[in-house]
Protein backbone atom coordinates (compact mmCIF):
# COMPACT_ATOMS: atom_id res chain seq x y z
CA UNK A 1 0.00 0.00 0.00
CA UNK A 2 1.57 3.17 -0.77
CA UNK A 3 2.19 6.32 1.68
CA UNK A 4 0.45 9.59 1.62
CA UNK A 5 2.60 12.31 -0.20
CA UNK A 6 3.71 14.15 3.14
CA UNK A 7 5.24 17.54 2.48
CA UNK A 8 8.36 18.23 4.20
CA UNK A 9 9.66 21.68 3.04
CA UNK A 10 8.61 24.19 1.08
CA UNK A 11 10.30 27.10 -0.79
CA UNK A 12 7.66 30.19 -0.95
CA UNK A 13 7.50 34.00 -2.75
CA UNK A 14 6.53 36.38 -0.94
CA UNK A 15 6.67 39.66 -2.16
CA UNK A 16 6.22 41.38 1.69
CA UNK A 17 7.63 41.19 5.01
CA UNK A 18 6.15 38.34 6.72
CA UNK A 19 5.00 39.70 10.02
CA UNK A 20 3.86 36.27 11.77
CA UNK A 21 6.98 34.55 14.05
CA UNK A 22 7.75 31.29 12.47
CA UNK A 23 6.56 28.13 13.17
CA UNK A 24 8.31 24.90 14.06
CA UNK A 25 7.87 23.11 10.26
CA UNK A 26 9.39 23.57 7.18
CA UNK A 27 7.84 26.31 5.58
CA UNK A 28 9.85 29.06 4.25
CA UNK A 29 9.08 32.29 2.28
CA UNK A 30 11.43 34.57 0.69
CA UNK A 31 10.42 37.96 2.36
CA UNK A 32 12.21 41.19 3.07
CA UNK A 33 14.43 42.14 5.44
CA UNK A 34 16.44 38.93 4.85
CA UNK A 35 16.48 38.35 8.81
CA UNK A 36 13.21 37.16 8.38
CA UNK A 37 14.53 34.27 5.72
CA UNK A 38 16.94 33.41 8.18
CA UNK A 39 15.05 33.21 11.03
CA UNK A 40 12.40 30.78 9.61
CA UNK A 41 14.75 28.90 8.08
CA UNK A 42 16.72 28.56 11.39
CA UNK A 43 13.54 27.73 12.80
CA UNK A 44 12.89 24.80 11.02
CA UNK A 45 16.99 23.66 10.86
CA UNK A 46 17.07 23.00 14.78
CA UNK A 47 13.62 21.67 14.17
CA UNK A 48 15.09 18.91 12.11
CA UNK A 49 18.14 18.28 14.62
CA UNK A 50 16.26 18.17 17.69
CA UNK A 51 17.11 14.67 18.15
CA UNK A 52 20.10 14.63 17.22
CA UNK A 53 22.63 16.66 20.00
CA UNK A 54 25.55 16.39 18.14
CA UNK A 55 24.65 17.39 14.87
CA UNK A 56 22.55 20.37 16.88
CA UNK A 57 25.36 21.05 18.48
CA UNK A 58 27.56 21.19 15.14
CA UNK A 59 24.91 23.76 13.65
CA UNK A 60 24.46 25.92 16.91
CA UNK A 61 27.98 26.68 16.39
CA UNK A 62 28.26 26.75 12.75
CA UNK A 63 25.39 29.77 12.64
CA UNK A 64 27.23 32.01 14.70
CA UNK A 65 30.92 31.42 13.74
CA UNK A 66 32.52 34.48 13.09
CA UNK A 67 34.80 33.28 10.24
CA UNK A 68 31.60 31.76 8.78
CA UNK A 69 30.00 34.64 8.84
CA UNK A 70 32.54 36.43 7.15
CA UNK A 71 32.96 34.14 4.53
CA UNK A 72 29.00 34.11 3.66
CA UNK A 73 29.26 37.69 3.23
CA UNK A 74 32.28 37.58 0.67
CA UNK A 75 31.01 35.38 -1.64
CA UNK A 76 28.00 37.18 -1.88
CA UNK A 77 29.95 39.80 -2.30
CA UNK A 78 32.11 38.38 -5.20
CA UNK A 79 29.18 36.74 -7.08
CA UNK A 80 26.35 39.29 -6.67
CA UNK A 81 28.65 42.78 -7.04
CA UNK A 82 31.36 41.34 -8.91
CA UNK A 83 29.64 38.77 -11.43
CA UNK A 84 26.06 39.75 -10.91
CA UNK A 85 25.05 36.04 -9.95
CA UNK A 86 21.78 35.71 -7.51
CA UNK A 87 22.82 35.39 -3.85
CA UNK A 88 25.09 32.67 -2.94
CA UNK A 89 25.52 33.70 0.80
CA UNK A 90 24.19 33.34 3.80
CA UNK A 91 20.39 33.30 2.91
CA UNK A 92 21.29 30.79 0.17
CA UNK A 93 23.10 28.90 3.17
CA UNK A 94 20.76 28.49 5.68
CA UNK A 95 17.77 27.95 3.12
CA UNK A 96 20.18 24.69 1.69
CA UNK A 97 20.47 23.87 4.91
CA UNK A 98 16.96 23.37 5.34
CA UNK A 99 16.20 21.84 2.26
CA UNK A 100 18.64 19.28 3.27
CA UNK A 101 17.89 17.89 6.13
CA UNK A 102 13.96 17.40 4.80
CA UNK A 103 16.15 15.51 1.80
CA UNK A 104 17.92 13.57 4.29
CA UNK A 105 14.66 12.43 6.60
CA UNK A 106 12.82 11.65 3.20
CA UNK A 107 15.72 9.13 2.41
CA UNK A 108 16.48 7.49 5.52
CA UNK A 109 12.86 6.94 6.20
CA UNK A 110 12.47 5.56 2.30
CA UNK A 111 15.57 3.09 3.44
CA UNK A 112 18.12 4.77 1.65
CA UNK A 113 21.85 4.14 3.85
CA UNK A 114 24.08 7.46 3.55
CA UNK A 115 27.99 6.29 2.95
CA UNK A 116 28.78 7.23 6.73
CA UNK A 117 26.37 4.50 7.64
CA UNK A 118 27.29 2.22 5.03
CA UNK A 119 31.08 2.86 5.66
CA UNK A 120 30.66 2.17 9.62
CA UNK A 121 32.02 5.60 10.12
CA UNK A 122 28.84 6.71 12.17
CA UNK A 123 25.37 6.78 12.74
CA UNK A 124 22.98 8.75 11.84
CA UNK A 125 23.47 12.19 14.40
CA UNK A 126 26.51 11.80 12.44
CA UNK A 127 24.77 12.07 8.76
CA UNK A 128 22.73 14.87 10.11
CA UNK A 129 26.06 16.47 11.11
CA UNK A 130 28.06 16.08 7.85
CA UNK A 131 25.28 16.87 5.94
CA UNK A 132 24.01 20.24 7.74
CA UNK A 133 27.66 21.56 7.87
CA UNK A 134 28.70 20.00 4.26
CA UNK A 135 25.78 21.95 2.88
CA UNK A 136 25.98 25.23 4.83
CA UNK A 137 29.62 25.94 3.83
CA UNK A 138 29.47 24.81 -0.04
CA UNK A 139 29.88 27.88 -1.25
CA UNK A 140 32.28 29.69 0.94
CA UNK A 141 34.89 29.33 -2.01
CA UNK A 142 33.47 31.83 -4.33
CA UNK A 143 35.01 34.61 -2.38
CA UNK A 144 38.17 33.42 -4.28
CA UNK A 145 36.55 33.03 -7.62
CA UNK A 146 33.84 31.37 -9.24
CA UNK A 147 36.39 28.86 -11.09
CA UNK A 148 37.36 26.46 -8.92
CA UNK A 149 35.07 27.70 -6.08
CA UNK A 150 34.53 23.77 -4.95
CA UNK A 151 38.58 23.52 -4.07
CA UNK A 152 38.53 27.06 -2.70
CA UNK A 153 35.42 26.38 -0.48
CA UNK A 154 37.01 23.12 0.67
CA UNK A 155 40.18 24.51 1.72
CA UNK A 156 38.39 27.65 3.79
CA UNK A 157 35.88 25.60 5.21
CA UNK A 158 39.18 23.14 6.60
CA UNK A 159 39.88 25.18 9.99
CA UNK A 160 36.50 25.93 10.63
CA UNK A 161 35.42 22.19 10.44
CA UNK A 162 38.22 21.21 12.88
CA UNK A 163 37.00 24.09 15.04
CA UNK A 164 33.37 22.41 15.52
CA UNK A 165 34.48 18.80 15.48
CA UNK A 166 36.89 18.97 17.79
CA UNK A 167 34.58 19.01 21.28
CA UNK A 168 32.34 16.54 19.39
CA UNK A 169 34.72 13.87 18.48
CA UNK A 170 37.75 13.88 21.15
CA UNK A 171 38.79 10.51 18.94
CA UNK A 172 40.82 11.74 16.23
CA UNK A 173 40.71 9.08 13.99
CA UNK A 174 36.56 9.28 13.60
CA UNK A 175 37.09 13.24 13.62
CA UNK A 176 39.17 12.89 10.53
CA UNK A 177 36.67 10.65 8.56
CA UNK A 178 33.72 12.58 9.45
CA UNK A 179 35.76 15.77 7.87
CA UNK A 180 36.20 13.85 4.91
CA UNK A 181 32.45 13.57 4.49
CA UNK A 182 31.89 17.42 4.81
CA UNK A 183 34.74 18.48 2.55
CA UNK A 184 33.40 15.62 0.27
CA UNK A 185 29.73 18.06 0.16
CA UNK A 186 31.80 21.01 -0.63
CA UNK A 187 33.92 19.59 -2.95
CA UNK A 188 31.45 18.14 -5.24
CA UNK A 189 28.25 20.32 -5.19
CA UNK A 190 28.62 21.26 -8.60
CA UNK A 191 29.07 18.34 -10.22
CA UNK A 192 32.80 19.23 -10.66
CA UNK A 193 33.49 16.70 -9.40
CA UNK A 194 30.27 14.21 -9.43
CA UNK A 195 29.24 13.48 -6.17
CA UNK A 196 30.11 9.87 -4.84
CA UNK A 197 28.03 9.52 -1.83
CA UNK A 198 24.69 9.79 -0.82
CA UNK A 199 25.78 13.20 1.71
CA UNK A 200 27.25 14.80 -1.29
CA UNK A 201 24.28 14.36 -3.24
CA UNK A 202 22.12 15.78 -0.64
CA UNK A 203 23.89 18.62 -0.82
CA UNK A 204 24.33 18.99 -4.77
CA UNK A 205 20.41 18.59 -4.98
CA UNK A 206 19.67 20.61 -2.07
CA UNK A 207 21.89 23.51 -3.82
CA UNK A 208 19.68 22.46 -6.91
CA UNK A 209 16.37 23.31 -4.90
CA UNK A 210 17.19 27.24 -4.30
CA UNK A 211 16.12 28.57 -7.51
CA UNK A 212 12.73 30.67 -6.76
CA UNK A 213 12.18 34.43 -7.95
CA UNK A 214 13.07 35.19 -4.38
CA UNK A 215 17.00 34.20 -5.19
CA UNK A 216 16.61 35.97 -8.47
CA UNK A 217 15.22 39.03 -7.99
CA UNK A 218 18.47 40.55 -5.91
CA UNK A 219 20.35 40.29 -9.16
CA UNK A 220 17.60 41.39 -11.54
CA UNK A 221 17.96 44.62 -8.76
CA UNK A 222 21.82 45.13 -9.58
CA UNK A 223 21.21 44.90 -13.17
CA UNK A 224 21.99 41.49 -14.37
CA UNK A 225 19.24 40.55 -17.15
CA UNK A 226 19.90 37.11 -19.05
CA UNK A 227 18.32 33.90 -19.13
CA UNK A 228 19.15 32.77 -15.85
CA UNK A 229 18.03 36.04 -13.73
CA UNK A 230 14.54 36.03 -15.91
CA UNK A 231 13.82 32.82 -15.10
CA UNK A 232 14.34 32.41 -11.53
CA UNK A 233 11.93 35.36 -11.79
CA UNK A 234 9.68 32.89 -13.32
CA UNK A 235 9.44 29.87 -10.37
CA UNK A 236 7.02 30.70 -7.49
CA UNK A 237 7.77 27.74 -5.53
CA UNK A 238 9.84 24.32 -4.99
CA UNK A 239 8.03 21.74 -2.31
CA UNK A 240 10.22 18.39 -1.16
CA UNK A 241 8.04 15.93 -0.37
CA UNK A 242 7.23 12.16 -0.08
CA UNK A 243 7.22 10.41 -3.53
CA UNK A 244 4.65 8.05 -4.76
CA UNK A 245 6.81 5.72 -6.66
CA UNK A 246 10.43 7.34 -4.61
CA UNK A 247 11.19 8.41 -1.39
CA UNK A 248 11.49 11.86 -2.59
CA UNK A 249 9.37 14.29 -4.66
CA UNK A 250 10.63 17.35 -6.08
CA UNK A 251 7.76 19.70 -7.10
CA UNK A 252 8.49 22.87 -8.94
CA UNK A 253 5.37 25.63 -9.48
CA UNK A 254 6.27 28.19 -12.02
CA UNK A 255 4.34 31.03 -13.12
CA UNK A 256 5.97 31.27 -16.58
CA UNK A 257 7.16 28.35 -18.67
CA UNK A 258 10.80 30.37 -18.88
CA UNK A 259 11.04 28.89 -15.60
CA UNK A 260 11.66 25.19 -17.19
CA UNK A 261 15.28 26.88 -17.79
CA UNK A 262 16.05 26.79 -14.59
CA UNK A 263 15.07 22.87 -13.64
CA UNK A 264 16.44 21.55 -17.02
CA UNK A 265 19.94 23.53 -16.21
CA UNK A 266 19.95 23.70 -12.93
CA UNK A 267 18.35 21.24 -10.48
CA UNK A 268 17.59 18.45 -12.97
CA UNK A 269 21.65 17.62 -13.79
CA UNK A 270 21.68 17.55 -9.47
CA UNK A 271 19.54 15.03 -9.28
CA UNK A 272 20.80 13.03 -12.64
CA UNK A 273 24.41 13.12 -11.27
CA UNK A 274 24.28 12.17 -8.33
CA UNK A 275 23.91 8.79 -6.39
CA UNK A 276 20.47 10.73 -5.11
CA UNK A 277 19.16 9.81 -9.02
CA UNK A 278 17.40 6.53 -7.94
CA UNK A 279 15.95 7.60 -5.39
CA UNK A 280 13.91 11.20 -6.42
CA UNK A 281 10.98 12.28 -8.68
CA UNK A 282 11.27 15.93 -10.37
CA UNK A 283 8.13 17.83 -11.27
CA UNK A 284 7.64 20.84 -12.75
CA UNK A 285 4.17 22.79 -13.87
CA UNK A 286 3.00 26.42 -14.56
CA UNK A 287 0.28 27.70 -12.28
CA UNK A 288 -3.15 27.56 -13.08
CA UNK A 289 -4.07 30.53 -15.20
CA UNK A 290 -1.28 30.35 -17.60
CA UNK A 291 1.98 32.28 -18.06
CA UNK A 292 2.91 35.62 -16.31
CA UNK A 293 4.48 38.15 -18.20
CA UNK A 294 8.27 38.69 -17.14
CA UNK A 295 9.15 40.88 -19.86
CA UNK A 296 6.79 42.55 -21.56
CA UNK A 297 9.06 44.99 -23.98
CA UNK A 298 12.88 45.36 -24.99
CA UNK A 299 14.00 48.10 -26.68
CA UNK A 300 17.86 49.69 -27.49
CA UNK A 301 18.45 52.78 -26.74
CA UNK A 302 22.01 53.44 -27.37
CA UNK A 303 24.32 51.27 -26.16
CA UNK A 304 21.97 49.92 -23.86
CA UNK A 305 19.24 47.40 -24.35
CA UNK A 306 15.92 48.30 -22.24
CA UNK A 307 13.30 45.65 -20.31
CA UNK A 308 10.29 46.89 -19.51
CA UNK A 309 9.17 44.50 -16.59
CA UNK A 310 6.08 43.46 -15.61
CA UNK A 311 5.81 45.77 -12.38
CA UNK A 312 6.48 48.73 -14.47
CA UNK A 313 10.47 49.16 -14.20
CA UNK A 314 12.89 49.68 -16.56
CA UNK A 315 16.30 47.57 -16.70
CA UNK A 316 19.14 48.57 -18.56
CA UNK A 317 21.46 45.97 -20.09
CA UNK A 318 24.75 46.80 -21.86
CA UNK A 319 25.38 45.81 -25.39
CA UNK A 320 28.82 45.39 -25.35
CA UNK A 321 30.18 42.53 -23.78
CA UNK A 322 26.65 41.50 -23.14
CA UNK A 323 25.47 39.87 -26.61
CA UNK A 324 24.40 36.87 -25.64
CA UNK A 325 22.69 38.05 -22.42
CA UNK A 326 20.53 40.19 -24.08
CA UNK A 327 19.66 37.94 -27.51
CA UNK A 328 18.46 35.91 -24.50
CA UNK A 329 16.03 38.38 -23.02
CA UNK A 330 14.96 39.88 -26.38
CA UNK A 331 14.08 35.86 -27.10
CA UNK A 332 12.18 35.82 -23.77
CA UNK A 333 10.30 39.50 -24.04
CA UNK A 334 8.95 38.20 -27.12
CA UNK A 335 7.41 35.16 -26.28
CA UNK A 336 5.94 37.20 -23.45
CA UNK A 337 4.45 39.77 -25.74
CA UNK A 338 2.83 36.32 -27.90
CA UNK A 339 1.17 34.93 -25.01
Amino acid sequence: MSLPIEVKFTLNVSETVLDTEPQPGRVVQYATPRAKIIEATDVAIQHDLANFPRALSAYMTLKDDPEALAHWDMANYITMRKLGYNDHGRVHAFITGAASMALLELLLEGGVQPDILESGVGDIDDVYLCVILGTMLHDIGNQIHRVSHEEHGVNLARPIVDRILAPIYPDLFKRTKIRSFILGCINCHDLNPPPLTIEGGITAVADGTDITKGRGRKAFALGSVDIHSISALAVDQVVIERGKVRPVRIEVTMNNSGGIFQVEEVLAPKVISTPLSYFVELHAHTRPGGDEQIVTRVRLEGDHFVMDLENGEEVDVEVKGAQPQAAEVLRVGVRGDQR
